[in-house]
């Protein structure tokens, strides 16, 4: 990787965050919007480049670290939680980044991804799901529809697939949001509010693998679909979509309905206004997660779902670290491994 430098005059463009390694992605891969978008995104954060730092796994999303002129690790297939849990522990003034895949961070990473959300430390994940394998050349991943013909499942995959929404709240996550990388100006958007939470911020991004799911989700960005079968959901309004955003979404109950604005004379004041800091409406909206050719299904959400206020597992560290220095001092290395107890042997 190159070497990190600071302009002159102490700003940043996007150039500055491009390294001089070439971009190894197949032509018309999602992933040179994501990296773009992150390079775009940057020299607004107001933070010195050297105090950047990516951690990867395995997987094509997993070579983010090396298209980026920061600091970064390549890491272990599915352990890129637990080193950058460890290197935000150790060094709490860097903002670290982890970029893992859908088959990275939910199947050999499954166990690190839950637990790392619990803890919540100051981490910004960006989860890109392609609902396949794609550096291994095609094989289903976590989360592939039930019934994904696949080099693995040539008949059809029998596995409910994983919902990363609902995985998220259910592991406790601070901040759940999902965008696409057809959406450049969402997903800045939504990485600058990932950036601004205090905790670990997840963003699931739908992203597209041209050669071995070509068009997973492009009902929710083309023209023609995204206003029918997407929703783009903000703090303190209401959950309107459709063409012409004469659809909404009522709650009956812990129900939600759609009805026809105007047909209904229901007044948009009477929709579901979103509050991201309503974890059960949140997960909720996890579950509108229907197959897009299902009849009367519910819209895709996109946007933050989910946010809350919760002690880092950093801070809490360093507090511990304090709490028990003042009781105890500093005591000197060697001390700490050889113990409280020696034995002499004859």
């Amino acid at each position: 990787m190159s070497t990190v430098t600071t302009p002159t005059n102490g700003t940043y463009t996007s150039k500055d965050f491009v390294s001089n390694q070439d971009v190894k992605w197949c032509p018309g891969c999602g992933d040179y919007s994501i990296l773009k978008q992150v390079q775009n995104v940057f020299p607004d954060l107001g933070i010195p480049k050297e105090q950047f730092a990516f951690v990867a796994g395995i997987g094509c999303s997993s070579r983010f670290p090396y298209y980026m002129d920061t600091y970064g690790v390549h890491s272990i297939h599915g352990r890129a939680f637990a080193v950058a849990t460890g290197l935000k522990a150790t060094r709490p003034d860097l903002s670290v980044w982890v970029v893992t895949g859908d088959g990275d961070a939910l199947s050999i990473g499954g166990n690190h991804f839950i637990h790392m959300l619990r803890r919540n430390p100051d981490l910004n994940v960006l989860l890109f799901n392609n609902e396949i394998y794609g550096l291994t050349k095609g094989q289903y991943s976590p989360t592939s529809p039930t019934g994904t013909v696949t080099k693995s499942t040539p008949f059809g995959s029998l596995d409910e697939p994983f919902n990363p929404a609902e995985l998220a709240l259910g592991a406790k996550s601070t901040f759940f949001a999902r965008t696409m990388d057809r959406d450049p100006k969402h997903m800045q958007v939504v990485l600058k509010r990932a950036h601004a939470h205090k905790g670990t911020s997840l963003i699931e991004i739908y992203q597209n693998c041209n050669v071995f799911n070509d068009g997973a989700f492009f009902i929710y960005s083309e023209k023609e679909t995204k206003k029918s079968h997407g929703i783009f959901v903000e703090h303190g309004k209401p959950l309107v979509f459709g063409t012409n955003e004469e659809f909404g979404i009522r709650m009956e109950g812990f129900k939600p309905v759609i009805v026809n604005i105007a047909e209904s004379g229901i007044s948009v004041n009477d929709l579901w206004i979103h509050d991201e800091r309503d974890k059960t409406k949140a997960s909720i909206l996890a579950r509108f997660f229907m197959d897009p050719k299902t009849p009367g299904h519910l819209p895709r959400p996109f946007g933050v779902f989910y946010v809350e206020d919760r002690r880092t597992l950093d801070d809490q560290m360093e507090d511990q670290v304090k709490e028990l220095q003042a009781k105890k001092g500093k005591t000197p290395l060697d001390k700490i491994l050889s113990g409280d107890k020696t034995w002499v042997i004859n």
